[in-house]
């Protein structure tokens, strides 16, 4: 039986490809650790319902996949910006959840506000984010609205943690990068 040759494969695909695993394995563990401190180490502290630890945990692995970037300082950029933006719809969110309790016509003029806002104080570009998360907190605390006010304190403590969590290991990645680095290249005779 005749063999059939295989296809040459160049040897910076393979690279490619072992980044990109590692990448995401970094990506995967840091959601777990954002999940896992998020629902289990600090939802004692808040003294809230189990749908709240698990909607904190789902938040603060989308803050740590948010932040996940090609570089750190495009993560340290991103973390900046999602916190930025959540901040302000925190901001914007409990003045109205204080006063008033969520109505359908709240969501719309809240989320023009919210993205008005991030545009008027010089950040357009977390308008959208800020916005979405104002969409999320509004839509929370329609579907639970016991302790309307504390929802965007709490999706902001979750966001810092995962933002927190995204940018060390985007340091550890960076860490993993440049000790992989050298290695690769001397073997390349670089």
């Amino acid at each position: 039986m005749a063999r059939v040759p295989r296809p040459h494969v160049p040897q910076q695909h393979w690279a490619d490809v072992r980044e990109a695993l590692v990448d995401c394995t970094v990506l995967a563990v840091a959601c777990l650790v954002a999940y896992l401190l998020t629902t289990h180490l600090l939802s004692p502290l808040y003294f809230i319902s189990r749908d709240d630890d698990l909607l904190g945990g789902m938040w603060a692995v989308i803050a740590t996949i948010f932040v996940s970037r090609a570089s750190y300082q495009q993560s340290w950029k991103a973390g900046v910006s999602r916190t930025a933006a959540t901040f302000l719809s925190l901001v914007i969110c409990l003045v109205y959840l204080v006063f008033l309790p969520f109505h359908v016509w709240a969501l719309p003029v809240l989320i023009g506000v919210t993205a008005l806002a991030a545009t008027l104080i010089g950040r357009p570009e977390d308008a959208i984010t800020a916005a979405i998360t104002t969409t999320v907190l509004l839509v929370v605390v329609a579907v639970s609205p016991q302790h309307a006010w504390m929802q965007p304190i709490l999706r902001f403590a979750d966001t810092v943690v995962g933002v927190a969590v995204g940018l060390a290991a985007a340091w550890g990645l960076r860490a993993i990068r440049s000790a992989v680095k050298p290695a690769s290249s001397a073997k390349n005779g670089m």
